[in-house]
């Protein structure tokens, strides 16, 4: 008769035994130690955890939408049309629909997971969960440079419209000096470093407080463009349609591959999951509607201005809306109007880029990969306080002192490669856990992640090289970081190793 007490000794996930009197779970090698993956249970059990306090949920569906508008909905529109224009011609309008349908690809992706896995942290801890410690922790840094550098990219232009609002109403200007950084004809850039120190004011006040301001601002740059729409609409004449497609469908294609950086920041909702009152239901549905949103607003913009002005006359203008808008009336008074809605525009894309960023560090920290205090909560405001005071500084005075020049570019690989672990993160997740519950799956699965896959590898591909090499050094240092303090750092490892 077999003996069944004679079982042979457990193997834990490490591939080490332990029963009776041997020695317990052996070591995990190096491979296994960095491909560690946490649990969904765990990602969602530790939701808004952080040190000394929690982040409070305060936020319903139309704040988290608002707060992906105006991350997204910014200086894109006010400046890009001088860019695609000339290469698309009048279809341009077809260009931003091809760019929107690129871009729901990995928002149906980032939907799914966002419902799934309602935390902070965005891709990093969707990577996490799926794709283990390492991918994320590369998701992670890729997703420092996205936020990072686009708060000071884009503080740098805010300083621009600021100047042209004040030449049109008080006549003045700010002196070169004090408006741009050394290296582009300044010394320090002072209002780009005002509206980061402006939107960290805000952030300190609380996730709720915040929202509330970047919806005031939402609605006011909404209401800038649908009233560019209205005043410009005067001026459309049909010939300017005429033809459609002057450089034929290569010029719309590649106006569209620029036009696709417009719509970044979509995903600044996802990395509110644990503020959110009730993230797997609102989620995925503020991804998905705020986007929408934000592609008929750039169709019905770009229909009015090319049906406005010449699509030849668009050649190297940064301030196109504002031309087309003096060129009908004749007067500068609504130029200087879309100029002030401009300025509000691109602080809104501050704002939430930079809570973005904050959150991203908070659930990294929180999980040991960076300093434990960037994950310290305030106990009255329930924001993550020095966490928003380090990244506000950082960005500021980046914006202000350094030019920004290929580093601005690399943002666009960074986040092309964190859209593409997501689209993957999609296909693992349905794979390992078939049976999780889901608030929201992605149609036609596994067809839309893997066309966003391959959507976000085209592009990275088609950026020159130049990017690529800035990329790779911003790559090496992430790793040197971690490899030199998140490895020897990270609480799951400690967890799992006991």
């Amino acid at each position: 008769m077999l003996d069944h007490s004679a079982t042979p000794p457990a193997r834990d996930d490490t591939g080490g035994e332990g029963s009776g009197g041997a020695p317990g779970p052996a070591r995990p090698g190096p491979l296994a130690r960095v491909m560690r993956r946490k649990p969904v249970e765990v990602l969602i059990a530790d939701g808004g955890k952080g040190e000394g306090g929690t982040l409070r949920r305060s936020l319903g569906m139309w704040q988290l939408t608002m707060i992906s508008i105006g991350a997204t909905l910014g200086t894109g529109i006010f400046v890009v049309l001088g860019e695609a224009v000339p290469d698309a011609g009048p279809a341009v309008t077809l260009s931003f629909v091809i760019a929107g349908l690129t871009a729901l690809f990995s928002a149906l992706s980032y939907a799914e997971l966002a419902g799934t896995i309602p935390v902070s942290g965005s891709s990093y801890s969707y990577a996490y969960a799926t794709l283990g410690e390492l991918v994320a922790w590369i998701c992670g840094w890729c997703l420092i440079l996205e936020y990072g550098v686009s708060v000071a990219a884009v503080a740098v232009g805010w300083g621009d419209y600021l100047n042209e609002l004040l030449r049109g109403t008080l006549g003045v200007t700010i002196p070169t000096a004090l408006a741009a950084p050394p290296g582009d004809g300044g010394v320090f850039n002072l209002p780009a470093l005002l509206v980061v120190l402006l939107a960290m004011a805000f952030l300190l006040g609380g996730a709720r407080e915040s929202a509330r301001a970047n919806t005031v601002m939402v609605v006011v740059k909404i209401l800038a463009l649908l009233l560019f729409c209205a005043v410009a609409f005067a001026g459309v004449r049909a010939g300017n349609y005429t033809p459609f497609m002057p450089l034929g469908m290569a010029g719309v294609s590649a106006a569209g591959a620029t036009l696709f950086f417009s719509y970044i920041g979509f995903d600044a909702a996802s990395t509110a999951g644990e503020e959110a009152t009730n993230p797997q239901r609102d989620l995925p549905r503020a991804i998905i509607l705020s986007l929408v949103i934000v592609t008929a607003l750039y169709v019905l913009v770009a229909a009015v201005a090319v049906g406005a002005h010449p699509w030849r006359d668009f050649e190297g203008s940064e301030a196109a809306l504002a031309g087309i808008l003096t060129s009908v009336t004749g007067h500068e008074f609504w130029a200087v109007l879309l100029a002030a809605g401009a300025v509000v525009a691109i602080a809104s894309v501050v704002l939430t880029v930079l809570y973005g960023q904050t959150r991203v560090l908070f659930a990294m920290s929180r999980d040991g990969l960076v300093p434990a205090f960037l994950s310290r909560v305030h106990p009255r405001t329930g924001a993550p306080r020095a966490n928003t005071v380090v990244v506000s500084l950082f960005c500021g005075a980046l914006a202000a002192a350094v030019p920004l020049g290929r580093l601005a570019d690399a943002t666009s690989i960074g986040t092309l490669f964190a859209f593409a672990l997501v689209n993957i993160a999609v296909l693992v997740l349905r794979r390992t856990r078939p049976s999780m519950p889901r608030a929201f799956r992605a149609p036609l699965a596994p067809l839309t992640p893997l066309l966003g896959l391959g959507l976000c590898l085209w592009m990275m591909g088609s950026l020159d090289e130049a990017t690529w090499v800035v990329f790779g050094v911003w790559m090496a240092a992430g790793l040197a970081l971690y490899f030199g303090y998140g490895v020897r750092r990270s609480r799951l490892a400690a967890t799992t190793e006991k």
